[in-house]
């Protein structure tokens, strides 16, 4: 009997350490980002920044239904702000202003995976960004074009906002993945902001939430 229960944990032990499977990759992908500032009542978004992503992936299954996945990528995140400005000098002028706000930002998502089939999983987890650089880029149309047809003046500013912007941006996402057998695979998920990214924002609060769409390949596997 015990000779019996000995072959029995040998051929678990043995099950599991075949269904584990570990495989590194490489992924890239579009992100559409904005910034939400909520002081009590009010709520303000900003309009989607496009952008992009890349980097590297590793990811291990603890069984046929269940895996971890961790990333490190790459994004400039943020958002942007267009609006008309009415001139004070001649009433019923206005002119334009656009401003980006550039986040370049290092993410760290680390997601926990199920298999709903072989080839599609969804995930649930968190992405842990660290914001190494933070730009503010503002361009102003005179309007001028509108007096004159195909003539306008227009003027930028950018500045380095890295010392008013907090580093670490949490990210709580859900997602989805679709892979081939020969590694390609496609994935989405929506990551949303709970972080305080501004240093001085008073009784406020200004979060980054994003959405990512790629493709990538992992190496390996059975």
């Amino acid at each position: 009997m015990k000779k019996l229960f000995i072959v029995a944990a040998i051929a678990v032990i043995g099950a599991q350490l075949s269904a584990q499977e570990t495989r590194f990759g490489v992924k890239a992908g579009y992100s559409l980002s904005t910034l939400k500032f909520k002081d009590g009542d009010t709520k303000e978004n900003t309009d989607p920044s496009h952008t992009y992503y890349g980097g590297l992936l590793v990811e291990h299954k603890l069984s046929d239904k269940f895996g971890l996945q961790g990333e490190v990528l790459y994004s400039q995140l943020g958002g942007k702000i267009s609006e008309k400005v009415e001139s004070q000098e001649d009433p019923g002028t206005f002119f334009g202003i656009k401003s980006k706000r550039m986040l370049g930002t290092v993410l760290v998502p680390v997601s926990a995976k199920y298999f709903i089939t072989e080839n599609f999983s969804v995930s649930a987890g968190a992405s842990f960004g660290f914001i190494i650089s933070a730009k503010e880029k503002t361009v102003a149309d005179l309007g001028l074009g509108m007096v004159i047809p195909g003539f306008e003046i227009s003027g930028s500013d950018k500045m380095d906002v890295k010392d008013q912007t907090n580093t670490l941006n949490i990210a709580p996402f859900l997602g989805a993945e679709y892979a081939l057998e020969n590694g390609l695979f496609f994935d989405a998920r929506y990551n949303m902001g709970v972080s305080n990214i501004a240093k001085e924002s008073g009784d406020g609060k200004l979060t980054n939430s994003f959405l990512q769409v790629g493709v990538g390949f992992k190496f390996g596997g059975n």
